[in-house]
């Protein structure tokens, strides 16, 4: 007796691509774009507190993250515009994004897990504070804000893995206008008479020039 082999519906490979693809873009974008906002808004926070001996006494003294370090910020910003600029290029130039955009993440991840137990801008701030150029800060702690901002680098970093992964399937911003609107409006464009008020506020809506040239 022959046995019977299930031939797949032809279409069923295509459509798994196209969900696949919308679902990585999705994600490359929720993740870079949450990723930086999230590294931006921990630099801006305390990372480090201690206290310096002045004339007075102890005198307490905070850092934020950008004090600590501006590469996590820096390369937020960075990871933002090679997210956008994925869309705009294609073939090698979006295979370079996409790695910068794995870097960016990549390094603000390590950025903040070093600027965790930097303590040189405290040491600076006590300097300062104290007139004594050798002067460190004492009871030296950290907060849990450089973990958050290496979180947001972790989120990037995924982002650009997508990208890495998938970016050949994901539509270019240009395409659209380059291929299907500009020919389709040369198509649909008719000539105007310009006695008729209502044909010019018709071409003027299609977005035709009534103005220019009879294209017959």
């Amino acid at each position: 007796m022959d046995s019977v082999t299930a031939v797949p519906h032809p279409r069923s490979v295509p459509a798994d691509s196209a969900r696949s693809s919308r679902l990585s873009l999705a994600l490359a974008l929720l993740f870079g774009a949450l990723g930086a906002a999230v590294a931006l808004l921990a630099t801006r926070q305390r990372w480090s507190q201690g206290t310096a001996t002045v004339a007075g006494g102890a005198f307490p003294l905070t850092a934020r993250g950008s004090d600590v370090t501006g590469v996590p910020a820096a390369l937020a910003i960075v990871g933002l515009a090679a997210l956008v600029a994925v869309f705009a290029v294609r073939r090698a130039g979006r295979l370079a994004v996409s790695a910068l955009l794995t870097l960016s993440g990549a390094g603000i991840v390590a950025a903040a897990l070093v600027g965790a137990s930097d303590d040189s801008a405290l040491d600076e701030q006590a300097a300062k504070a104290s007139g004594d150029t050798s002067a460190t800060v004492a009871s030296f702690t950290h907060t849990a804000w450089p973990y958050v901002a290496v979180a947001g680098g972790a989120l990037i970093l995924l982002a650009g893995l997508l990208a890495l992964r998938y970016g050949r399937q994901w539509p270019a911003m240009s395409g659209r206008y380059e291929r299907g609107d500009a020919p389709r409006r040369q198509r649909t464009a008719e000539p105007v008479d310009p006695d008729r008020p209502e044909e010019i506020w018709k071409a003027l809506d299609r977005g035709e020039d009534p103005t220019g040239p009879d294209p017959a």
